[in-house]
């Protein structure tokens, strides 16, 4: 199952995660640079949400706190909460 995200901050405007239990199954971006929202979906495939926060929560884009890798992990998290 789906779950979408609308992003804050960043220039995507939402993500698509699809998560087996705690894996990354999909990902899917709307918007933003198409050359690192291709490769970031690549890059987190079979993580777990854990592993995906460990690696990109907190990153920041052009001074604006946020970027698209860290609103990834939040809606990983979101969407494994949604899931429970």
């Amino acid at each position: 199952m789906s779950y979408f995200y609308k992003t804050k901050g960043t220039c995507s405007t939402m993500i698509e995660v699809e998560l087996d239990g705690n894996i990354v199954k999909n990902v899917k971006f709307t918007g933003g640079c198409n050359g690192n929202l291709q490769a970031i979906p690549r890059l987190v495939q079979g993580l777990t949400v854990e592993q995906v926060e460990q690696k990109i929560s907190g990153i920041s884009c052009n001074g604006r706190g946020t970027s698209c890798g860290d609103q990834l992990a939040k809606a990983c998290r979101a969407a494994y909460e949604a899931s429970l």
